[in-house]
Parts: C-alpha cells; structure tokens; sequence
C-alpha cells in the first residue's frame, strides 16, 4: 500500500526525470540547429532572450499574477481564523508565514506564488472561504504551503525557461530557412541535416510544451502529498478537491495563462476532461481531480 512518503519521493523522481528529457531535448535541438547553419551564435542568442524572460518572469511573476487576479491583501483582523490556520500550518511546515491575499469571486479555488518562500503568497477566493469547512481549508492551505516549500514556482520558471529557448530556436531556426539563410549548407551536402532541423522547429515547440505540461501536473500530486503529510489528514483535501471540482462556477479572473497555479483547472470548459482518454490529459495542467482524489485517499500513515 503507497504511503504518504512514498508518494512524495515518486513525484520528485518523476519531476527531476521530466527536467532532464527536456535538457536532453534542449541540447539535442540546439546542437542540430546549429550544424545545420554551421552557427553556434543561434543557440546563444536564444538562451540570452530566453534569460532575460525568464528574469523578468522570476522576479515580477508573482505581482503580474496577483494583479490580473485582482486579489486584495487579507489584514488579520478581517479574518483571524484563517490567518491563524495559515499560520499554524506554515509553522508546522518550518516555513515562513505567506501574505494572505483574497479573489473577490464566488467560484471555490487557491494557488501560490512567489519565488522563494521569504517572498511568497496564498491567495484564496470568497468562494473558497464561504463554501469549504475548517478540515477543508485547512487541506487546501496546506496543498498551496507544500507548493512553496516544495520550489514549486522556481522549477516552473526552469521549465517556462527550457521551453522559450525552445520556441524561440525553432522560430529562429524556421525564418532563416524561409529566407533561403540555409541555401549554402543545402549546397554543401546538408540536405539531410536541414530536414530533421526543420522537423525538429516544427516539433519541438510541442514536445517542450507538453513536458512542462507533465511537470505541471507532477507538481500538483506532489503538492498533494506533501500537504497530506503536513495535516496528517488526507481526507480533508480530498473532500476540498471534490466540493471544487463539482462547482460548475467559472472563476471569472482566470484566463490559461494563470490556470495552472490554482489548486485545480479554473476554467470550467475544462469538464469532462476525466472521461476523454489518456490522450487529451496530456494537453492538461492539472491531473484529473478524480485521481487525485482517489490517490488521497488510498494513502496510509
């Protein structure tokens, strides 16, 4: 029977094997595409935008996010049971206490950000408040903790990283074969070198988007598991997921470039994703709710 820990170490393992195809993927790209044009300058011109992104992204992500959110920092005393249970939750975690934010919006959901736990944030909804018990609050706030002591927000920046340098040596890489920049390796005999570099442009995007799909996801069991670790309690967020995911109310501030950072999809045009296969879960952000559910409350000790 898996454990609390056992699920813990399994998502690590994955997540760390996920980051290491897509490095294997970002090496194998660039290399191609450099021997194709004979021009290593490609490859450091797309990791430098790509740094700068991914700088930019580190530092400020957390206030664009809370922004487009419009989330209003919670004061202690508007609602001192739920800073009390964050704050009891983060002292058991050997964390420091997040800011408190709250989404004005009826429809029950969570995520955190932040990029590092000195900096972090837990925004939860009204809806979230009014409709979920105290256990349940409880499972949810520990889920978005385990988040920021996991570095979740940090691995995702890695990723959100791998997969803009991706894009843009494969943008790079289709322009100047449009433009006829490649005819002079084609002369040379590189046919074949230009093909699967032009394979790979037309591909890659996808892969590298898929693999930070899956981390994405790994990430969210992860959070699962630790958080279940931290209460000691997994039926409480597994009871929280379940009053979530059966609330058909579309959170009104999310849009698909924040949806991954809440606890579960916000996008309720998302439904019925659990019954369409394996294939469309891979186009996913989130797990389907019903495994996870169903994994919480499998575990033991």
């Amino acid at each position: 029977m898996p454990t609390l820990y056992t699920h813990v170490a399994s998502n690590k393992q994955k997540t760390v094997l996920l980051l290491g195809i897509f490095l294997i993927l970002i090496i194998g790209v660039g290399w191609i595409f450099a021997r194709a044009y004979d021009s290593p300058v490609i490859l450091y011109i797309a990791v430098g935008f790509s740094t700068i992104q991914a700088w930019i992204s580190y530092y400020y992500s957390d206030r664009i996010t809370l922004a487009i959110s419009r989330a209003q920092k919670l004061d202690k005393r508007d609602h001192p049971e739920l800073h009390r249970l964050l704050e009891n939750l983060a002292i058991t975690a050997g964390l420091p206490t997040p800011q408190l934010y709250l989404i004005q919006d009826s429809a029950p959901n969570a995520f955190a950000t932040g990029r590092d736990p000195q900096h972090a944030v837990v925004a939860v909804t009204t809806g979230l408040v009014e409709k979920l018990n105290k256990n349940e609050l409880q499972g949810v706030l520990a889920h978005e903790l385990s988040h920021i002591g996991n570095l979740d927000t940090r691995v995702m920046t890695i990723v959100v990283t791998l997969v803009g340098i991706v894009a843009l040596l494969s943008d790079f890489f289709i322009r100047m074969t449009w433009y006829g920049r490649g005819s002079r390796r084609r002369e040379e005999g590189g046919n074949i070198l230009m093909l699967v570099g032009l394979i790979l442009a037309l591909l890659s995007p996808l892969f590298a988007t898929l693999i930070q799909l899956a981390i994405s996801r790994k990430r969210e069991f992860l959070a699962d598991a630790t958080g279940a670790l931290m209460t000691r309690y997994p039926e409480g967020l597994a009871a929280a997921l379940e009053k979530i995911a059966h609330d058909h109310e579309p959170l009104e501030v999310a849009n698909k470039a924040t949806a991954h950072l809440y606890i579960e999809n916000p996008l309720k045009d998302h439904a019925g994703k659990d019954a369409v296969g394996w294939f469309a879960n891979l186009f996913n952000t989130h797990p389907p709710v019903a495994e996870r559910i169903k994994i919480l409350r499998e575990m033991k000790g």
